[in-house]
């Protein structure tokens, strides 16, 4: 559990000159075992004094079948690298404090006693030597942020579950744990499993004494601190203000002065959702939120930024007519302006708006995809950034321009052979434009004909980019012409768009994935008798949806997905969306049947299935891939079902992905390669 001290262990390149008349190594494709090499960089952070950024690192041991995240750091002019951490215990969350002279993060280490207790926050002085445990709270610690005058952390702290130790809770004391008890309306969340009254908190830890005050208490959820900075004061969103805060989404906008005994005080009586994290004014005479939508789109919402007094009021959207979802918020340093990233049809760039409003300016636009900004007092931004041929690398951008500044995925990447990515614009049956990304495999011919899948993704609310995609690049490897459709539902192309398929699931989504294929077949790219499928979550849930509604798919891959919506209700995390945008079952059942007619009509499926989900999914439980398979099996449809033991809803075994990929392939090439 050694960490490195910030003055050694600085990364050096070297450059080996190429002997004269050789030639490069010819570009080599994507294989699995490329997909251990990714590394993945999230989390840029600059620091006060502009001169570095932390971010994190993500990279996978292969032999440990382990995925672990390091803490790294690079100067501003990119020319020095240094890793912080190099523990087997996962670091993340870097932050500075104000001063410069720390570096914190959060890590669960030590022996299995600790480790019980959660994450807690680790600090490193810049000065060097080791990290050192700051904090040590029965529950743990899921987020924090410093006081503007270095001194004190604003904690968000979990509930200690009495259940940990069931030997020495009243009134059981066995060692077998007890049972579980239920009496809330929103029950079970994936990873969480199920929802007891345990709840996190805001607290205030005392870095002098190592002390902390509990500030927040009642049977609701506080999250996202912010200090004011004067350093009196702690932002943060909650539900504390609803009668029971498990029937909505709608966290509002919180202050609380930062000493025990304080009473909270609500600043935005919104039904809208606000959402981020609150990001007060230099001058700390307003908050910066998004506020997204009320519950009924829960499932479609476009974050919009907005300003709120700091002693609370109605707040001011600063963004009312862009209609694309923006996120983080983050002041320039003269107050003058608020930098936030927008998804926008296939890519993202930051934007610049002014704080009293007025016209936006869009900055670091391109086919590529951007992160949340970290802005410095000079204006300088720190911010990831991804292209099609580049996994996410910290990026610099100042004075009107983007400059790469870590190299984590340089040294293996330049030697890979990348697919072709470009747009594809479609229209659905019912006259709607539909954008898309359509992968061709490196080398392919014009006028020739490929197997062609259809790689649905999530959400619905989410988007395919212009971002790197390993996924994409491995299909596309291994001879497949692969087409991402952002069907109706998804981001990135306005909220009527999002709002769409609203309480009518399965019907304008595959229209719009039928149609990107039609345009695909049309352009002579892909081949009509060689047409496969696959997605993972809502992208499965598809999957079902089309192959229910279009036999021509020779093959079909279902991850995480559900037909039976029907029998879904109450076995999974989605109840308060249900209620709402669907009405209960038993009032509603016409409408519930209607949109699990995979199950019903399941007589018209004929295409091979497989399905795949985790073991302990409480998201899309793998319920509703054993109700599809079941169902197949029993008609004599060629299926099959792979269980993937231990895992949530994303799998995180890196030995359990690879063979998810495989399986993938491996049922593709199956039917649609004979």
């Amino acid at each position: 559990m050694r960490t490195r001290s910030f003055v050694v262990a600085l990364a050096a390149t070297v450059l080996l000159p190429l002997v004269a008349g050789a030639q490069p190594a010819a570009p080599k494709p994507f294989t699995l075992d490329d997909h251990g090499r990714v590394r993945v960089v999230n989390d840029a952070q600059r620091s006060p004094d502009g001169a570095w950024v932390a971010y994190t690192v993500a990279s996978i041991d292969v032999e440990k079948d382990k995925r672990n995240t390091d803490v790294w750091m690079v100067s501003w002019d990119g020319a020095t690298h240094v890793q912080i951490t190099s523990s087997p215990d996962g670091e993340s969350r870097p932050r500075w404090s104000p001063d410069g002279k720390y570096l914190a993060f959060l890590a669960s280490r030590g022996d299995e006693d600790e480790k019980k207790k959660g994450a807690q926050v680790w600090l490193l002085n810049r000065s060097g030597g080791e990290a050192v445990k700051l904090t040590s709270i029965d529950g743990g610690v899921s987020d924090y942020a410093w006081s503007p005058d270095s001194t004190r952390l604003a904690l968000i702290v979990n509930d200690k579950d009495p259940n940990d130790e069931p030997e020495k809770k009243d009134g059981w004391k066995r060692k077998a744990k007890p049972p579980i008890e239920i009496d809330r309306y929103h029950f079970k969340q994936d990873v969480q499993g199920y929802l007891t009254r345990l709840y996190s908190r805001v607290a205030v830890f005392d870095i002098a004494t190592k002390k902390h005050d509990v500030l927040t208490k009642g049977d609701v959820d506080d999250e996202a601190p912010a200090w004011s900075p004067d350093g009196t004061k702690i932002a943060f969103l909650s539900k504390r203000a609803a009668a029971d805060p498990d029937r909505t989404t709608n966290d509002d906008l919180w202050v609380i002065d930062a000493r025990a005994g304080a009473e909270p005080k609500r600043l935005t009586t919104t039904p809208e959702d606000e959402a981020g994290r609150p990001a007060w004014s230099p001058d700390g005479t307003r908050i910066a939120i998004l506020v997204t939508d009320e519950d009924k789109w829960f499932a479609y919402t476009l974050a919009k930024l907005a300003v709120v007094p700091a002693g609370g009021g109605t707040p001011t959207i600063l963004t009312p007519t862009l209609d694309r979802p923006v996120e983080g918020a983050a002041w320039t340093s003269d107050g003058a302006s608020i930098i936030v990233a927008v998804d926008d049809d296939r890519a993202s760039y930051l934007l610049r708006v002014p704080a009293v409003g007025g016209a936006p300016e869009k900055l670091a636009a391109g086919r590529h995809v951007v992160g949340t900004p970290s802005v410095g007092k000079d204006g300088g931004i720190a911010m990831l950034v991804s292209t099609p041929k580049m996994p996410a690398e910290v990026h610099a951008f100042e004075k009107g321009a983007l400059r790469k500044l870590s190299a984590q995925n340089d040294t293996w990447i330049k030697d890979m052979q990348f697919g072709i990515v470009e747009d594809l614009t479609s229209t659905s049956k019912d006259g709607t434009e539909v954008h898309s990304l359509l992968t061709k495999p490196a080398g392919s011919v014009a006028g020739q004909k490929y197997p062609t899948v259809l790689y649905i993704h999530g959400g619905p609310n989410a988007q395919d980019d212009w971002g790197f995609s390993f996924d994409r690049e491995f299909f596309a490897a291994n001879g497949y012409v692969v087409i991402e459709v952002n069907y109706r539902g998804s981001s990135g192309r306005g909220a009527a768009y999002q709002r769409a398929i609203f309480g009518d699931w399965g019907n304008k989504e595959v229209q719009d994935l039928l149609g990107a294929v039609d345009a695909a077949v049309a352009r002579g790219i892909a081949d009509p008798a060689r047409l496969g499928l696959g997605g993972w979550s809502y992208g499965g849930i598809l999957t079902n949806y089309t192959i229910a509604t279009d036999p021509r798919f020779k093959a079909a891959v279902s991850g995480a997905g559900s037909s039976l919506q029907l029998g879904i209700y109450g076995i999974d995390q989605y109840v308060v969306q249900y209620d709402i945008e669907m009405g209960q079952p038993w009032k509603h059942l016409e409408r519930w049947m209607k949109v699990s007619y995979p199950f019903f009509e399941g007589e018209r499926i004929s295409t091979p299935t497989l399905f795949m989900g985790g073991e302990s999914d409480f998201n899309v439980p793998i319920a509703g891939s054993e109700q599809m398979y079941q169902m197949l099996r029993s008609r004599g449809v060629t299926t099959r079902l792979v269980i993937y033991p231990g895992q949530f809803h994303g799998l995180t075994v890196p030995s359990y992905q690879r063979d998810r990929l495989q399986r993938y392939l491996g049922w593709w090439d199956t039917y649609l390669k004979k």
